[in-house]
This record gives structure tokens, C-alpha cells and sequence, in this order.
């Protein structure tokens, strides 16, 4: 019995070449927000510390004043 050769189409070829570069722009895109997605990760935490060396920092100058500060509104009223 003889089989006949499989002829693939050129529509065919592309059909399939249009799926892989779908997948890889897929996975292109998975990639670049995982490393988004890191990346605020990181920056919420550096903005945590900020925070919170900024809000010691105000403590201790807060501490040693024995004054009290007056807001600027108050100061153009005056």
C-alpha cells in the first residue's frame, strides 16, 4: 500500500508560524509584568522605609523643640 506524501499548504505554514508569534508575544508579555509586578513589589517596601525614617526623623525634631510650630496660614493671617 502506498501513501500518499502529506502535502502542507502554504496557508497552512502560516497559520501556524501566526500561532507560535502569538505565543511568544504571550509569553513576552507574562515576562515583562512579572518583572513589573516585582518591581513595585521592591518600590512599596522602599517607600515603607521612607516612611518610616521620615516619621522618626519628625519624631525626635518634634522632641527637641520646645515651641510649637505654627502653620503658614496662620502666619499670613497674623
Amino acid at each position: 500500500m502506498k501513501t500518499r506524501p502529506t502535502i502542507v499548504s502554504h496557508r497552512g505554514r502560516q497559520h501556524g508560524s501566526a500561532v507560535l508569534i502569538l505565543l511568544i508575544l504571550l509569553v513576552i508579555m507574562v515576562m515583562l509584568s512579572a518583572a513589573n509586578s516585582s518591581a513595585l513589589i521592591h518600590l512599596h517596601g522602599e517607600l515603607n522605609l521612607l516612611d518610616h525614617r521620615q516619621v522618626e526623623r519628625l519624631n525626635i525634631q518634634s522632641t527637641n523643640t520646645s515651641s510649637t510650630a505654627v502653620a503658614p496660614a496662620q502666619l499670613e493671617s497674623k
